[in-house]
């Protein structure tokens, strides 16, 4: 159970908890003993996922909370919202573009179109993710019926192991240029390309885009993984290592940054932001009263796509 105050949530742990873990715990990193009920002070306004811990470690739910979290990774989150929660909504279009699925050897990857004779492409890591959670093409298909961004080619590229090719995986990135390659020999030019990504995609597509400055020069990264280094295995504490790579670059990409307040990576997107500003590099930044999720990252599509698409 969980009482729910102006700014302030009070976790009540059922008999069998004896540990609390969220995205304010960097979930399994550092959970919070319970001995009893546990008062935690969260941002005006913030949206909150968490969940208990049993003696052996397992995660399960609140179970007197009913809400699932919006999560595609996991059953177990439950959400509550703190007073003041706006949720900014993605825009729905009045037609669904059409998917279309393809492989290149075990690499899956859908293509969709908002319109005729697209004027950039859209490439998301964890495609499936972008696809069917995110409804990534449904928010650029909406925006075009509005009028704020041209006709775009979306493409949905699929990991087959995440953790490893986002990590500065030349042999990924090799295999993610025979993708685009593949696209546009089915499809025609890919013109302007706009890679998207959320977490450790978003640290993949900010390195593409330092790597290859002519051929990707925007990106739309969300709570990007900066947390890594081409050496390191961990996420939560390895050096900053592509910061530095920013700071050294002679070409900086237009970015369009989120974060959560309440995720370990608040702290490393901040200093990337703080870089781009310092670089006068064309970026916008903004910080949201939530987690690592996909509530989160949902709400910087439409805002993202205005700011890399639309008319200046």
């Amino acid at each position: 159970m969980v009482r729910v105050g102006r700014r302030t949530l009070t976790f009540v742990p059922p008999p069998e908890a004896v540990a609390l873990v969220g995205d304010f715990t960097d979930w399994e990193r550092n959970p919070l003993p319970l001995t009893g009920p546990l008062t935690l002070e969260f941002p005006e306004g913030a949206y909150v996922e968490y969940a208990f811990l049993d003696r052996e470690g397992r995660p399960f739910p609140d179970p007197d909370n009913p809400e699932r979290a919006d999560n595609p990774w996991w059953t177990y989150p439950r959400a509550v919202r703190l007073p003041g929660f706006r949720y900014e909504a993605p825009p729905e279009p009045q037609a669904e573009p059409r998917v279309e699925r393809h492989r290149l050897g075990e690499r899956r990857f859908y293509v969709a179109h908002t319109g005729e004779k697209p004027k950039a492409t859209v490439v998301a890591q964890d495609g499936v993710a972008f696809y069917r959670t995110a409804g990534l093409h449904k928010v650029a298909q909406a925006l075009l019926e509005a009028g704020e961004i041209p006709p775009v080619r979306l493409v949905f590229v699929e990991p087959l192991e995440r953790n490893r090719e986002y990590r500065f995986s030349e042999a990924y990135e090799a295999e993610f240029h025979q993708v685009l390659e593949a696209v546009e020999g089915a499809y025609g030019p890919l013109g302007e390309v706009v890679l998207v990504g959320a977490s450790l995609g978003g640290l993949f597509s900010l390195w593409q885009a330092w790597r290859h400055p002519g051929r990707f020069a925007k990106v739309l990264a969300l709570s990007p993984a900066l947390k890594a280094h081409p050496g390191g295995q961990d996420a939560y504490r390895d050096q900053e290592w592509l910061l530095q790579r920013y700071a050294e670059a002679e070409v900086l990409p237009r970015v369009y940054l989120e974060v959560g307040l309440l995720e370990w990576l608040l702290g490393p997107n901040r200093r990337f932001a703080a870089l781009l500003a310092d670089r006068k590099a064309p970026h916008a930044y903004r910080e949201r009263p939530s987690g690592h999720n996909w509530v989160t990252w949902k709400q910087a599509l439409a805002p993202g796509l205005r700011y890399l698409l639309g008319e200046a």
